[in-house]
C-alpha cells in the first residue's frame, strides 16, 4: 500500500482530533491552527485525488486491517477526492473571507470555541465523504449537525439562539429517520458496511422477501437527508439559521453542511441500495416532486424577501430543488448534473454571503435592501464579487451555474415523462432567480446622493482596508470562473468518479 492511501484515514484524525486542542489555545492561536489544519488537509486530499486519478479505479482502506464485519472500511475514489478537495477549499475561503466579523461579532473568550466546531464539522465533512461504513455516517452526521448548530448560537444574540433551536429540532427529527431506515436495514440484512449490505440486498430484492422493509428503510433514509439538506417543505428553519449567524458560518452552512448529507444520500442509493432498487422503489419519483417545488418556491421567498442575507438563505432552497430534482430524473446524466451542481451552488452561495457581508459593511451594517443602494461603488470588490455571484445563479455563461442548468436541461430531453416539467421548472426559475438577484445588483450599482451617504453614515471601504477579504473574494470568483470556463475536465473527474462510485 502507498503511504499517500493513508492520507484519508489521517485527515479525518487530524481535524478530529484538532478540536479538542483548540480547546486549551486562546482565539488567535486557535485560529491560525484550524487555518493551517484546513490547509494541510486540502494538501492531502489533492495527493490522493491525484493517486487516484492515475491508477484510475478507486481502493478500500481497512481500518486496523481487520475485515468485515468486526473491521470499519474507507473507500477512496475519484468522486469523493474531488469533493474532499473542494470541501477543504471552500472552508478556506469563506473562515478567511468572514475572519473580520468573526472578531467582532463573536466574544473573544469564545472564538476558540468557535473553531473548535469548525474542526469537527469539516472532520464530519470528511468521514461522510469517504466512510464505507453506515453506521459509522450516522455517528457523524451527528458530529456535523452538534457543530452546526454550535456555529450558529456563537453569537447568541437572541435570534440565533433561536433558529439554532429551530435547526436541531428539524435536524433530530432527519436524525431519528435516518437511524430507524439504518435499524430497517440492519435488521434485514445483518450488515453495516456499504458494500455488504447492497450484496444482501440485491439478494433480497430478488427474492421478493422483504421488499416492504426495504422501500420504508429507503423511504426514511431519504426523508430524513431531505429534512437535514433543507429540501422544500422541511425548509423553516434555513432562513433565520443563515440570516442570523455570522459570516463563515452562513457561507460554510450553505456551501458545505447541506451538500455532506445529499453526498450520503448519494451513497445510500449507489453503495448500499442501488441505484436499479431506487428506480423501481417510485422514492425518486417524490424527490422529483418536491425539488421542482422547491426550485420554484425558494425563488418566490427570496423575492418577498426584505433583507439581503434571507434572500440568499432563501435562495439556497431554490438551489438546493435543483439538485434533488436531478435524482429525481433517475438517470446517470440527472445525477451527474446534481453532482455537478453541489459544487457549483458551493462556490457561488459562498461567495455571495461573503460578498454580502462587505456590502453590508459599506452601508451601515445595514442589510435592508433600501440602505444597499450604491453599495457597489463604497465597495467596489464586494460589488463585483457579488455581481458575478449573482451572475453564476442566473446561469450566464462563463460562469458555473450555466454548466449546470445546461446539464440538467440535457438530462431531461428524451425523458419520457419527465422532460416537459424540468424544462418548465428551469425556464421560470431562471426568470425568478434573475428578478431578484438582477434587482439587487440595480441597486447595488444605482447612485446615493451625498447628504443622504451621510445621514446612514455610509462609508467607502478599499482592498487595503480588508486585504484577506478582498483576496477570499477574488479567489472566489476565480473559482466560479474555472467552473464555467473550464468544465468539461471537471465533469470527466465526476463522470469517472460516480462511475467507480457505483
Amino acid at each position: 500500500m502507498a503511504f499517500v492511501q493513508n492520507f484519508p484515514f489521517f485527515c479525518i484524525i487530524m481535524t478530529l482530533f484538532s478540536g479538542p486542542l483548540s480547546s486549551i489555545l486562546g482565539g488567535k492561536a486557535a485560529r491560525r491552527l484550524n487555518l493551517a489544519v484546513i490547509t494541510l488537509v486540502g494538501a492531502m486530499n489533492t495527493a490522493v485525488f491525484a493517486f487516484v486519478l492515475k491508477n484510475g479505479t478507486y481502493y478500500v482502506y481497512k481500518m486496523g486491517h481487520f475485515p468485515a464485519p468486526w473491521g470499519n472500511e474507507i473507500r477512496v475514489g475519484v468522486l469523493e477526492a474531488v469533493m474532499a478537495v473542494f470541501f477543504c477549499l471552500i472552508m478556506l475561503l469563506s473562515m478567511l473571507g468572514g475572519m473580520r466579523e468573526r472578531e467582532q461579532e463573536i466574544e473573544e473568550s469564545k472564538q476558540n470555541l468557535y473553531y473548535i466546531m469548525v474542526n469537527l464539522l469539516l472532520s464530519s465533512l470528511l468521514a461522510l465523504i469517504y466512510t464505507n461504513d453506515l453506521f459509522t455516517a450516522y455517528v457523524f452526521v451527528e458530529i456535523n449537525t452538534i457543530s452546526a448548530c454550535g456555529l450558529i448560537m456563537i453569537r447568541q444574540n437572541g435570534r440565533t439562539i433561536v433558529a439554532a433551536t429551530r435547526y436541531m429540532i428539524m435536524s433530530l427529527l432527519g436524525s431519528g429517520m435516518l437511524l430507524l431506515g439504518i435499524c430497517f436495514l440492519y435488521g434485514i440484512t445483518g450488515q453495516l458496511l456499504m458494500s455488504n449490505i447492497q450484496e444482501s440486498v440485491s439478494k433480497i430484492h430478488l427474492s421478493g422477501v422483504y421488499d416492504t422493509p426495504l422501500i420504508v428503510a429507503l423511504g426514511l433514509m431519504s426523508v430524513g437527508l431531505a429534512v437535514k439538506s433543507a429540501l422544500f417543505p422541511f425548509h423553516g428553519w434555513l432562513p433565520d439559521a443563515y440570516g442570523y449567524s455570522t459570516v463563515s458560518s452562513a457561507a460554510i452552512l450553505s456551501s458545505l453542511v447541506s451538500k455532506g448529507y445529499i453526498f450520503l444520500l448519494l451513497k445510500i442509493f449507489y453503495r448500499v441500495v442501488g441505484f436499479g432498487i431506487v428506480q423501481e422503489s417510485k422514492v425518486i419519483h417524490v424527490l422529483f416532486v418536491f425539488g421542482i417545488l422547491g426550485m420554484i418556491i425558494g425563488s418566490v421567498d427570496a423575492i418577498r424577501a426584505n433583507s439581503i442575507r434571507r434572500m440568499i438563505a432563501y435562495s439556497s432552497v431554490a438551489q438546493i430543488g435543483y439538485i434533488y430534482m436531478g435524482f429525481g430524473l433517475g438517470t446517470t446524466a440527472g445525477v451527474l448534473a446534481s453532482v455537478f451542481h453541489i459544487i457549483s451552488h458551493a462556490a457561488a452561495k459562498s461567495l455571495l454571503f461573503v460578498s454580502a457581508s462587505g456590502i453590508t459593511d459599506a452601508s451601515g451594517d445595514s442589510t435592508d435592501f433600501f440602505d444597499l443602494t450604491g453599495a457597489g461603488y463604497r465597495n467596489k470588490v464586494a460589488g463585483v464579487a457579488f455581481t458575478a455571484g449573482a451572475l453564476s445563479m442566473v446561469g450566464f455563461p462563463m460562469f458555473s451555474g450555466f454548466i449546470s442548468k445546461i446539464m440538467f436541461a440535457q438530462a431531461a430531453v428524451g425523458h419520457a415523462h419527465k422532460m416537459l416539467p424540468t424544462l418548465i421548472a428551469l425556464a421560470i426559475s431562471t426568470i425568478l432567480n434573475t428578478v431578484y438577484f438582477l434587482k439587487t445588483v440595480i441597486r447595488l450599482y444605482t447612485p446615493v446622493k451625498r447628504q443622504e451617504a451621510k445621514e446612514k453614515q455610509y462609508r467607502t471601504v478599499t482592498m487595503r482596508q480588508q486585504p484577506v477579504k478582498a483576496a477570499a473574494l477574488i479567489c472566489f470568483i476565480v473559482l466560479n470562473l474555472i467552473l464555467g470556463l473550464f468544465s468539461q475536465p471537471i465533469v470527466n473527474w465526476l463522470e469517472n468518479g460516480l462511475r467507480m462510485f457505483a
